[in-house]
């Protein structure tokens, strides 16, 4: 049976010693959506916001937090990211992100990755709220992953939704 990582044999919670552990090529990509009524996505096609556009700064957004994510995550090792990109796509019910991380390190990317699309998609939120306050952020989970000892994982395919025409 496999044991959890963060936690030693005694029960506390440490930080994995990845000292030994070779530096390999690692990469990961993870998706959430902010599901959002249609007038709120035919908004944000026509709108000029004051704040900028929210497609471009949840861009930024997920991008930088990716590059923090140690700072947020306790037990998350600090990573010197090879490359990190955000994208965040107009659909007919929202707004689909997509978030990938690489390094050459010890350790996985799969935290930063997650991290930059939860992020991605709150700065969506904080950008459209004076539209709709219900929106919804869903379906954040990691999509695909790649180097180290564990090998390769690819999520089970989802039907992409719908892209609207800009």
């Amino acid at each position: 049976m496999k044991a959890l990582s963060h936690y030693h044999k005694s029960g506390r919670v440490r930080m994995v010693d990845v000292t030994a552990k070779p530096a390999t090529s690692r990469a990961a990509a993870a998706h959430a959506f902010v599901r959002m009524q249609k007038s709120t996505v035919a908004s944000l096609k026509r709108l000029k916001n004051p704040k900028g556009n929210p497609l471009e700064i949840a861009r930024i957004a997920g991008i930088t937090a990716a590059k923090r994510t140690s700072e947020l995550i306790p037990l998350c090792h600090p990573l010197f990211l090879t490359h990190v990109d955000v994208r965040a796509e107009l659909c007919q019910n929202g707004v689909e992100i997509t978030s990938e991380a690489t390094v050459t390190g010890p350790t996985g990317v799969e935290m930063e990755a997650l991290v930059g699309a939860a992020v991605a998609a709150l700065t969506i939120y904080d950008m459209c709220k004076a539209l709709e306050r219900g929106m919804e952020i869903t379906d954040l989970h990691l999509v695909k992953k790649s180097g180290g000892r564990s090998g390769a994982y690819q999520r089970a395919r989802i039907p992409k939704r719908a892209v609207s025409k800009s």
